[in-house]
């Protein structure tokens, strides 16, 4: 034993990172569970996060949650980490849990993302560029707004515009569906030139695949600057304390639009598999890895990043 704890320390001090992460991560740290509401951004940033992971030595498990299930499992402790908590869209459904203390936002895992009402560009040219132009043109949308699945607080945000008669919706209707079931639509109607208003976010393969354009005047709901968006990493309450390894790196794991548009266009229009398109795009960005292991040790308390590295063929 004395032989392996100086192995182990030796290791630590020649990649300057300590052993005390390592020493404290409770045994039910061995497998890290994250939840997915079913969005592609999410599956892509759960799949780079679970490279990683699983070089270290942990084992990744996914579950498909609602936004809503997903914040009441980090509560209860049947969730360990979240990746897609988009604010502000989202906060009234996470206010109750930050107000009381039983979940814990880690911080931005994505500055720069997007979300809000968007249409094709040739309704955007045709002169729809606002939420306030929408009314105006009704008949062409058929009173209809597409969203993602029931429930999801970007939905929820919707119904209260359409309630409180803002923009003078209050004839509207929002078309719930799932996200795949909403750029369906979406796709039937660029491909025959019709009119469609639907929730559009960067990133993700919609940004390429159609030419659209995002509306301005939903400060109220979505945020100013057309729905400019941070989407944070939160955890379970007890998380740093009981995994502060596993909490480190994700505390360190930062994403960027290009990267996870790159890993999302190789599953939805390459048909790949959404670990091996993680791989594949976090080995042209090794860069990276500095930033997210920093003072990250392997579960067996190695050194991450040359770890790591291996694992992706570098």
């Amino acid at each position: 034993m004395k032989k392996r704890v100086s192995k182990l320390l030796l290791l630590a001090l020649a990649g300057g990172v300590s052993l005390s992460s390592y020493a404290a991560d409770e045994a039910r740290c061995a497998t890290i569970i994250q939840s997915d509401p079913g969005w592609t951004d999410i599956a892509s940033t759960n799949a780079l996060s679970g490279v990683v992971l699983n070089a270290l030595g942990y084992q990744q498990k996914v579950q498909n949650l609602s936004v809503a299930l997903a914040f009441q499992g980090l509560k209860t402790g049947q969730v360990d980490v979240f990746l897609g908590n988009w604010m502000p869209a989202q906060e009234p459904v996470i206010s109750k849990f930050t107000a009381d203390g039983s979940i814990n936002v880690l911080g931005a895992n994505l500055p720069a993302a997007r979300f809000t009402l968007a249409v094709p560009d040739y309704v955007a040219a045709a002169g729809v560029k606002d939420f306030a132009d929408l009314q105006k043109y009704a008949a062409k949308f058929d009173n209809k707004i597409y969203g993602i699945a029931p429930g999801a607080p970007a939905n929820q945000n919707l119904k209260k515009m359409i309630d409180k008669h803002d923009f003078g919706l209050q004839n509207w209707q929002l078309v719930e569906s799932s996200e795949s079931g909403m750029l369906a639509q979406v796709t039937r109607a660029v491909e025959r030139k019709q009119w469609i208003v639907f929730l559009g976010w960067e990133p993700h393969a919609m940004n390429t695949r159609f030419k659209l354009a995002y509306l301005s005047g939903g400060d109220a709901y979505f945020g100013p600057n057309y729905g400019s968006a941070t989407v944070n990493t939160v955890t379970r309450k007890d998380f740093a304390t009981a995994c502060p390894n596993a909490n480190r790196f994700f505390s360190q794991l930062k994403f960027d639009v290009a990267l996870e548009n790159a890993v999302i266009a190789r599953v939805l229009d390459k048909q790949e598999d959404v670990q091996a398109a993680a791989k594949a795009e976090l080995a042209k960005r090794p860069e990276l890895l500095k930033t997210w292991l920093a003072g990250v040790t392997t579960r067996d308390g190695q050194p991450a990043q040359p770890v790591v590295e291996k694992a992706l063929g570098l």
